[in-house]
C-alpha cells in the first residue's frame, strides 16, 4: 500500500506543479495534440485544464482551511450597557458599564472537533483522487474509441478501393459475358454500404472528438493529430488479487473507511458536548459623583470585577440523544462500507471477465479468423480468374474480411476501455510490463 500511496501522492503533486506552470504550457501541449496525440499528452493536459479536477482540488482546500476555524476558540464578546437614567448606588450614579468575556470549551472538545474535520479533509483528498482517476479513465475510454473509429475509417477506405477494383473488373467481365448482372448488383450494393459506413464513421469521429475536447476543456472543434495507441498487454493479476487491490485502493471503500473513523470521532465529540463549557471575563462600571452634601469614602470610584461562568448540561435527554445519534452514524457508516466492498467485488468480477472476453476475441480474430478470411479471398480470386467461381463469391469473401477487420478493431477498443475501468477501480496498472506491474505489484496485492 505504501507504494500505491506514494505514487498517488506524486500524481497529485504533479497536478499542483502543473497548476503553477505558465499558461503557455497548455498552449504548447494543445499545439502538440494537433500534430500527434498520445495518451500521456492528453492526461497531462487534463491535469491542468479539466474543470472537474480543479473543482475537486479547491473543495479539498476548503475543508483543509475549515480545520483552523473549527479548532480555534470562539470569538470573545464585548458588551457595553448605557443607562439613560443612571442607577443610583452608594458611591454615586452608575452611568454605563462594559464587559469582556471569553468562552472556554471543556479541555479536549476542540481537539475532537478537529479530528472530525481531519476526517473530512481526508475524505476530500480521496474525492480528489477519485476525480483524477475518473477523468483519466474517461480520457482513456474516449481515446480508445476515437482510435477505433479512425482504424475503422482506414479499413473502410481500403475496402472501398478494393471493391472499386472488383466492380471495374466485373463491368469488364459483364461486357464480355463472363459475369452475371446479379454479380454487378452485389458489388455495387456492397460498395454503397461501405460508403455509408464511411460517412457514419465521419460523424462518429466528430462526436467523439467533441467529447474528448470537453474532458480537456478545449474548443469542441479542436483537432487531434495522428493517434499513437498503446500496445496490447495481457493483465498480470488473478481475479482474487484484483479483489484485494480494489478493496485496498477503490475510492468509495476508502471514503467509507474514513466515514467510519469520522463517525467514531463524532461519537467521542458527542460525549464532550455533554460536558460543561467555561466562561471568563472582566467587568467595568463607570460611577459618577453622587449629588449629596456628605460624600462617602470612595465616592465616584469606578468598579472593576472578574466574571467566571460555567454552562450546565442539565437536559439529560438531549445529551443521550447526541450520543445515540453518533452511535447510529457509526453503524450506518460500517454498513455502507460493507455495501461498497460488495459492489466493488461485483464490478471487478464483471470487468475482469469482459476484459477476458475482449482478449479472447482479439486472439481469435488475429490468429484464426482474419488469416482464414485472407486465405478465402485469395482462393476466391484464384477461382474467379480460373472461371470456377463468380464475382459474387469474391465480393462475399471480401465482406467477411471487412467485418472481421472491424470486429478486431472493436475488440481492441473494448479491451482498452475495460482495462481503463478496471485500473480505475484497483488503483494501479495491472498489465504485464505496463509501468509498475509485475512481481512487485503482485506482492503488493498479496
Amino acid at each position: 500500500m505504501k507504494a500505491i500511496q506514494s505514487s498517488f501522492t506524486a500524481l497529485l503533486g504533479a497536478i499542483f506543479v502543473v497548476g503553477l506552470t505558465p499558461w503557455s504550457y497548455a498552449e504548447e501541449i494543445s499545439s502538440k495534440l494537433e500534430q500527434a496525440t498520445t495518451l500521456t499528452d492528453l492526461i497531462s493536459y487534463a491535469y491542468r485544464e479539466n474543470p472537474t479536477i480543479r473543482e475537486a482540488r479547491e473543495a479539498w482546500r476548503v475543508v483543509v482551511e475549515k480545520y483552523r476555524v473549527v479548532t480555534g476558540y470562539p470569538d470573545p464578546q464585548f458588551n457595553v450597557t448605557y443607562f439613560p437614567e443612571p442607577i443610583e448606588t452608594r458611591l454615586g450614579p452608575q452611568d454605563w458599564s462594559a464587559s469582556l468575556s471569553q468562552k472556554i470549551p471543556f479541555p479536549g472538545k476542540l481537539s475532537k472537533a478537529g479530528e472530525v474535520v481531519e476526517a473530512d479533509a481526508r475524505i476530500a483528498r480521496i474525492e480528489l483522487d477519485k476525480t483524477v482517476r475518473s477523468v483519466v479513465a474517461a480520457i482513456r475510454e474516449s481515446f480508445d474509441e476515437l482510435l477505433y473509429i479512425r482504424t475503422a475509417k482506414g479499413v473502410a477506405a481500403q475496402n472501398i478501393r478494393l471493391l472499386e477494383h472488383l466492380r471495374k473488373v466485373g463491368e469488364t467481365a459483364y461486357a464480355q459475358d463472363r459475369a452475371a448482372l446479379i454479380d454487378m448488383v452485389k458489388a455495387q450494393a456492397q460498395s454503397g454500404q461501405l460508403r455509408y459506413d464511411a460517412l457514419l464513421l465521419e460523424e462518429l469521429e466528430l462526436t467523439e472528438t467533441t467529447k474528448l475536447n470537453g474532458l480537456l476543456n478545449r474548443s469542441p472543434d479542436a483537432k487531434f493529430g495522428r493517434l499513437s495507441g498503446e500496445r496490447y498487454r495481457p493483465i498480470a493479476f488473478t481475479l482474487e488479487e484484483l479483489y484485494r487491490l480494489a478493496e485496498a485502493n477503490e475510492e468509495e471503500i476508502r471514503i467509507a473507511e474514513m466515514r467510519v473513523k469520522k463517525a467514531g470521532a463524532q461519537m467521542e465529540l458527542a460525549r464532550y458536548e455533554n460536558l460543561p463549557d467555561f466562561k471568563l471575563g472582566v467587568f467595568y462600571s463607570s460611577i459618577g459623583e453622587p449629588d449629596v452634601s456628605h460624600k462617602p469614602s470612595g465616592a465616584g470610584r469606578d468598579s472593576v470585577g472578574v466574571q467566571v461562568g460555567v454552562s450546565i448540561p442539565l437536559w439529560f435527554g438531549k445529551n443521550r440523544g447526541r450520543v445515540a445519534r453518533a452511535m447510529a452514524n457509526v453503524r450506518r457508516a460500517e454498513a455502507a462500507k460493507t455495501g461498497f466492498v460488495n459492489d466493488t467485488r461485483t464490478k471487478v468480477h464483471f470487468l475482469f471477465f469482459r476484459l477476458g472476453n475482449a482478449r479472447r476475441l482479439i486472439e481469435l480474430y488475429q490468429k484464426d479468423l482474419l488469416p482464414q478470411a485472407i486465405q478465402s479471398m485469395e482462393i476466391a480470386e484464384t477461382w474467379y480468374r480460373e472461371g470456377e467461381a463468380t464475382l459474387s463469391d469474391f465480393v462475399e469473401t471480401q465482406a467477411v474480411f471487412y467485418n472481421f477487420q472491424l470486429s478486431l478493431a472493436r475488440a481492441r477498443a473494448d479491451y482498452g476501455k475495460y482495462l481503463a475501468r478496471l485500473e480505475q477501480i484497483v488503483g494501479q496498472t495491472i498489465t504485464k510490463n505496463g509501468g509498475g506491474s509485475g512481481d512487485n505489484n503482485r506482492k503488493e496485492a498479496k
